[in-house]
């Protein structure tokens, strides 16, 4: 919202919502393509162009995987920071420590959590934290809003870079309602699949958006282009229900993580043989070895450049928009080439070429803020 303004910023979300469910729809009407359930991203890319398309397609899915994880950690980390802050401000730990802190808990419970399946009951904590979240953080800004003078909304910088901000910010808008892993998800659906997550998706993109629409206007009205990057960061009221949103926001985006790390953590145990008890020693020092490192990675790339809404420009730029924009219009297309009208084949090219464009205009201004970050912080920056 703050790069987009009021007019553009709603029509902005209101259009990601709707081509992201017709995007994802094509991806999930797929999945029994050729009489074969796909429960991977890449196996349904490689049964329709071959085997090329499926180390491309599990090069893109594990970049868009890992920077959401860098995304998450940076999140954890200054959630674990908003909170510290809040009964002892003194400088005495920067932001970086935070996030390596968020990095071991994030270790820790990937190394105790070994399969997708086995969440379970978190996933039902998880739902908890967000709404906790969600209605502590609009509630308390709503409040500020209210006491608050009129608020700038104006968009702040040159003509040149209000165009690289709002190429940045639409690459933003893709990354937030896409997860680049919708066959895997879809695995776990009962029969009849399709169907089934067709439902899912009407809901997510109908229901499901509303409490993000909550926090993004009831944030921005409150605080117009002064609005932080953590929303928590910036908002007033009683301590203890600051402490609990941020606590929240913490635990939810360690969760979260183990969800999109978990196509990385399922293709390393599968090349590697891992099978059986998730107790047997060879298991568990396999999880602490790779599942450690593996995360240890994407902390460090946190801690180094923590520029959480840059991370999410640049991984819509370079992995939503191809995967689930450009893949997904060019899988349907030649997958039901024979059924569809010269009509929605067009439609399909337009689609294709459109975002492709988009994805490169958005990976230059996203690599663009990243670069102009770095000259104002330093490595490590405490932000």
């Amino acid at each position: 919202m703050v790069p987009l303004g009021w007019v553009w910023g709603v029509i902005g979300l209101i259009l990601a919502t709707a081509i992201s469910l017709y995007a994802n729809s094509l991806i999930a009407r797929l999945h029994e393509y050729g009489g074969t359930r796909h429960i991977r991203y890449r196996d349904l890319a490689g049964f329709i162009y071959g085997r090329k398309a499926y180390s491309l397609t599990w090069t893109l899915q594990y970049v868009n995987l890992f920077m959401i994880n860098v995304g998450y950690i940076i999140l954890a980390g200054s959630a674990l920071k908003a909170a510290y802050v809040l009964f002892r401000n003194d400088d005495g730990m920067k932001l970086p420590y935070f996030i390596a802190i968020a990095g071991l808990v994030c270790a820790m419970f990937a190394i105790c959590i070994p399969h997708l399946s086995a969440l379970g009951t978190w996933l039902g904590f998880s739902t908890v934290l967000s709404l906790v979240y969600i209605v502590i953080a609009f509630v308390l800004s709503i409040k500020d809003g209210i006491k608050s003078p009129p608020r700038d909304y104006s968009i702040a910088g040159t003509p040149t870079s209000k165009i690289f901000t709002t190429i940045g910010a639409s690459a933003n808008l893709v990354f937030a309602y896409n997860t680049g892993m919708l066959p895997e998800i879809q695995a776990t659906i009962k029969q009849p699949v399709v169907k089934n997550m067709m439902k899912a998706l009407y809901f997510q993109f109908t229901v499901g958006v509303l409490p993000l629409y909550m926090v993004t206007f009831g944030g921005y009205w409150a605080y117009g282009s002064s609005t932080p990057t953590y929303l928590m960061a910036g908002v007033n009221g009683p301590v203890w229900a600051k402490a609990m949103a941020n606590i929240a926001a913490f635990l939810q985006s360690v969760i979260a993580l183990h969800i999109f790390a978990s196509p990385m953590y399922e293709y390393l145990d599968t090349k590697h043989g891992i099978k059986g008890s998730a107790l047997a020693f060879k298991n568990l020092s396999f999880r602490i070895m790779v599942r450690g490192g593996y995360l240890a990675i994407n902390t460090f790339v946190s801690a180094v450049l923590p520029f959480l809404g840059d991370f999410m420009s640049l991984t819509g730029a370079i992995s939503t928009f191809p995967l689930t924009f450009i893949l997904a219009n060019h899988m349907y297309l030649v997958a039901q080439k024979n059924k569809l009208t010269s009509i929605q084949k067009l439609w399909h090219w337009i689609n294709i070429c459109f975002f492709a464009i988009m994805s490169a205009a958005a990976t230059v201004a996203a690599l663009r803020l990243i670069a102009l970050d770095s000259k104002t912080y330093h490595p490590f920056a405490d932000i």
